[in-house]
């Protein structure tokens, strides 16, 4: 399936030994990879050629390897720290404008899971499923044998009273930011539009298939490896949900694409840029710190 690929974009590819062509076509696809990767830091991504056999067709799939929390940069900065240790802090309008676009656009690429859904793991293992702090308390001091004092750091309100100030506060209006700042959230909003247009290599239809190409995927957590949620405000609850993804691995297939022909293969490279162009401009809003002089520009 490569090898046609790869002829078709290499007509002076000459005579060559078998040896000698299944190296060509994989320095060829692994080239064409890196260059639209060279340039993403914001996250580890690779991409890995399945074979496939008489049950399975050969596929394409992008693997996330990274583990932890997405380093937000000048958004998690607060007022808490000292500006002459961490630098002037943004207000929180427009901290609370990058993170909610971060949010609402990342998960279409990278795997990774946000507050609601660390919310809704920790109430499946510790309050069965309770959305209330009256039920949480009963299920955690009554089933589940937890002090009263110990329990009251585990109810829903104690959690969501932790979260910091960029994902509560209001959104500041684009017309109110800087323009360095408005043109980067508006640069990430097109990029995932365009990317929602044509997801087809970020896509993982049927998670049953997925563990047929990667089989350790059944024992692993279905949590994704990734996270919005900030560590320094939630270290116990995301070291709780994540122990089992920590020790049998995590969900990280980011897109899997089944390709019984080479035909489908400069359409799938089409979609890959697309989502890699996501991360490009999340990565430049992060990396983008309003507060500095030509944040203002």
């Amino acid at each position: 399936m490569i090898g046609r690929w790869v002829a078709a974009r290499d007509q002076n590819m000459g005579a060559l030994t078998c040896v000698e062509a299944l190296r060509h076509i994989e320095r060829a696809f692994d080239r064409a990879v890196r260059q639209v990767l060279e340039p993403l830091k914001l996250s580890n991504l690779r991409v890995v050629v399945l074979m496939g056999d008489e049950h399975l067709h050969p596929a394409l799939a992008i693997l996330c390897d990274d583990v932890g929390q997405v380093d937000l940069g000048w958004i998690e900065k607060t007022n808490v720290l000292s500006d002459a240790l961490a630098g002037p802090v943004a207000p929180v309008g427009w901290r609370a404008a990058a993170y909610q676009a971060l949010e609402g656009t990342l998960g279409s690429v990278l795997k990774l899971f946000n507050y609601a859904d660390m919310l809704e793991e920790f109430s499946m293992h510790y309050w069965e499923g309770a959305t209330t702090d009256e039920e949480a308390l009963a299920y955690l001091v009554d089933c589940l044998g937890v002090e009263a004092d110990e329990a009251e750091a585990m109810l829903p309100s104690t959690m969501n009273a932790k979260r910091p100030d960029y994902m509560t506060a209001q959104p500041e209006a684009l017309k109110r930011m800087p323009k360095g700042l408005a043109d980067r959230l508006r640069r990430l909003r097109a990029a995932f539009d365009a990317h929602r247009a044509a997801r087809t290599a970020w896509l993982v239809e049927d998670f049953h298939r997925s563990t047929e190409y990667f089989p350790e995927l059944e024992e692993a957590s279905h949590l994704p490896p990734l996270t919005l949620v900030p560590h320094d405000q939630f270290a116990r609850e995301l070291d709780e949900i994540g122990r089992h993804g920590m020790e049998m691995g995590f969900t990280n297939v980011a897109g899997l694409l089944e390709l019984p022909d080479a035909d489908g293969i400069e359409g799938w490279f089409a979609s890959f840029r697309l989502g890699i162009d996501v991360l490009l401009a999340a990565q430049d809003l992060i990396n983008f710190d309003p507060m500095q002089r030509e944040g203002h520009a």
